[in-house]
């Protein structure tokens, strides 16, 4: 509670603007965040992937925005969410951003979870996508990698008052989506604000061959506002608020048949809503010493009702779930010739509500139920970082990193856990000409549990039911890559290999009991330890000055250990990869078509067997085409008509609830001013 206080102290205050002071403003250089400081990427040695606004928001999802992107694979359990999987990890081994601020992660699930997708695309300037660990900068959950929002703020270069607007929509058939998203700025380059909204609602996915498979329809609504300060050049801050939910959303794998079921295993089960509220300030400043400082402090809340009826049962029951996340980092940097560094501190509180209610459909009688979450827990962080970037020789560049984390959960019935790490990355770039570079890193992190993990009680996909289990330890991961990277007009390309370890790996495991209602009684443990080894591969080529193709490969493969067993690890996507060739004859028009596919996946663990997501004999392989025409006039008006799995191909990403959408023809419009 003195925690939250305090958070919420900083939250309020920061949201006064200090005195102002005067430089120069070097923002036009910034090309990414991952390193906490705006930096160029190719200073930055951890594998870093970018998405821009253009590809984010004519997205149905913020997640659907990183499908393509190398090194990430996009699971979907049901349509309206969305999980990135990376490196092989997934869920709460993947830590998720938005503006440097932690999404609230104590409900996160150690499988697929959907909240990145509550981000309003709306409000997204571009997505970071890091690969690896880098445990020194953002401490325990950055395990498989990180997923970052940098929201869009308005700009204005005038003292004299000016607009701006931005309107999308969006339209395909094969889930019969319609959306809209408009903006609208307004300001000076002193104190500028932007307001937006976005609706978006689908109908029953329709997948390859025709079939629509359904329930699976949802919507979603969000709004943004954003009041931005520039009271110097050396001075700025921003008041930012983030609003999305998606109202109904009905969980397919529950309501259709899975494999090796010819029930479903739920009458009913809807995210009802799923919501998110974000409130943040951000205060930047260059002190007269030169130090940069940036000042975040943000509340977040996240709310995961669920509407559930088991198969056949005259009870409904209605869970309210909630987390409210407080929050504040604190970063000074600075860089002088060859020297460079960032040190700081962040501070978050979690709370979470939880509650559950059961309603006899016969009789109409009320009753309460054991929550989902231990009702009242907590999770307090704390974290204190260092990183260094210096260019040893001519060619030669480091970065050095070391983070010491606290992280305390406290449950209601009194019991909790306390990890501390101490946490590292080391990485290195060599300068092999001024267009290839060798690149390598290592790193140690750490996950530690979450109140999903500890003290989740309900139904699980796959027939299970999980009880809690209050002493569980951290998971621990090293890992290691090693890569080249060359950049020169006309030709980019990027591989890298990389190698992790985790250990002490948090799994359910039969308890060898079972629910009266037939389901498995499960329970998490530290019980595995997981070796992933891979590859990843983009590319970037000029054929002509008009034509030009882009690629991406991306293969896992990985095994676990559960006691003496030794198996494949959970949910690691197959060899995957995409190819685009685009045509540009001019300034107007962009013709562009392209082939996805990915291998059949037939290692599998034994979590992944009884999984009814997931062919027992394995997912095949599959390939889709698709292509888009673009017109765009004076920069205002464009239009994009696009089709997408053109050969209707019936088909499954690995470790989805549900088939990818069959063949699908799109219109988007866009209007600048």
């Amino acid at each position: 509670m003195i925690i939250r206080r305090i958070l919420l102290a900083c939250l309020l205050s920061a949201a006064v603007p200090p005195v102002a002071s005067a430089s120069g403003d070097v923002l036009d250089e910034i090309t990414v965040l991952a390193t906490r400081r705006p930096v160029g990427i190719e200073s930055v040695s951890a594998a870093v992937a970018t998405v821009d606004s253009d590809d984010v928001v004519s997205a149905k999802l913020t997640t659907d925005a990183l499908r393509d992107l190398v090194g990430v694979n996009l699971q979907q359990t049901t349509p309206g969410q969305g999980a990135a999987i990376i490196r092989g990890l997934k869920g709460s081994a993947v830590l998720h951003l938005v503006d440097g601020m932690r999404l609230s992660n104590a409900m996160f699930r150690t499988a697929p979870t959907p909240w990145f997708a509550l981000v309003p695309a709306s409000s997204v300037e571009r997505l970071e996508v890091i690969r690896g660990t880098p445990a020194s900068l953002y401490g325990s959950e950055a395990v498989g990698g990180v997923v970052q929002s940098v929201s869009r703020l308005p700009n204005f270069d005038s003292e004299q008052m000016g607009y701006a607007g931005d309107v999308v929509a969006t339209f395909d058939s094969a889930e019969l989506q319609k959306s809209v998203r408009a903006t609208i700025d307004l300001g000076t380059r002193r104190l500028s604000s932007s307001l937006s909204a976005e609706y978006l609602q689908t109908g029953d996915r329709r997948v390859g061959g025709g079939q629509r498979i359904g329930p699976s329809a949802y919507s979603a609504k969000a709004m943004r506002a954003v009041v931005r300060g520039r009271p110097s050049d050396v001075r700025s801050w921003y008041v930012d608020l983030h609003f999305l939910e998606q109202p109904d959303t009905p969980r397919v794998d529950e309501l259709v048949p899975g494999f090796g079921q010819t029930e479903p295993s739920s009458s009913e089960f809807s995210f009802a809503p799923n919501r998110r509220v974000f409130a943040h300030v951000q205060h930047e400043f260059t002190a007269a010493s030169g130090i940069d400082w940036k000042i975040d402090a943000a509340w977040q809340r996240v709310d995961d009702d669920r509407t559930t009826r088991d198969l056949g049962s005259s009870e409904r029951r209605f869970e309210d779930n909630r987390s409210d996340l407080y929050g504040i980092t604190v970063n000074a940097s600075a860089g002088t010739g060859a020297l460079s560094w960032i040190a700081g501190v962040d501070l978050y509180h979690d709370e979470v509500r939880s509650s559950r209610l059961a309603q006899d459909l016969n009789t109409g009688a009320l009753m309460t139920l054991s929550p989902r979450f231990p009702d009242g827990s907590t999770v307090a962080q704390a974290g204190l970082f260092g990183n260094l970037q210096w260019q040893a020789a001519d060619r030669h560049h480091v970065t050095a990193g070391l983070r010491f984390s606290d992280v305390r959960i406290d449950l209601p019935d009194g019991t909790g856990i306390d990890p501390a790490r101490l946490s590292g990355d080391l990485g290195w770039i060599f300068d092999i000409s001024d267009s290839l570079h060798l690149v390598a890193n290592a790193g140690a992190g750490f996950r530690a549990p979450n109140i999903a993990d500890l003290g989740t009680l309900g139904n699980r996909p796959g027939n299970r039911f999980n009880i809690p289990n209050s002493s569980l330890a951290a998971e621990n991961v090293t890992h290691g890559d090693l890569g080249l990277r060359y950049r020169a007009e006309g030709l980019r390309f990027e591989i890298v290999l990389f190698a992790l370890r985790y250990s002490d790996r948090i799994v359910s495991v039969s308890t060898g009991e079972q629910t009266p209602d037939g389901r498995d009684i499960v329970q998490s443990v530290n019980a595995a330890a997981s070796t992933i080894r891979g590859i990843e591969a983009g590319l970037d080529l000029e054929l002509t000055e008009h034509l030009d193709v882009s690629a991406v490969v991306n293969h896992a493969r990985g095994e676990q250990e559960v006691g003496a067993t030794s198996e494949p690890a959970d949910r690691v996507p197959p060899l995957n990869g995409r190819v685009e060739l685009r045509y540009v004859p001019g300034d107007r028009w962009q013709l562009a078509t392209w082939l996805a596919a990915a291998s059949s996946q037939d290692r599998l663990s034994d979590r992944d067997v009884r999984d009814v997501r997931i062919d027992p004999n394995g997912t095949p392989g599959w390939a889709s085409i698709g292509a888009s025409v673009t017109w765009t006039h004076a920069d205002s008006w464009q239009v994009t008509l696009g089709a997408d799995n053109l050969a209707d191909k019936e088909y499954r990403t690995h470790g989805s609830g549900i088939d990818a959408p069959g063949r699908s023809f799109s219109a988007t419009f866009r209007r600048r001013w």
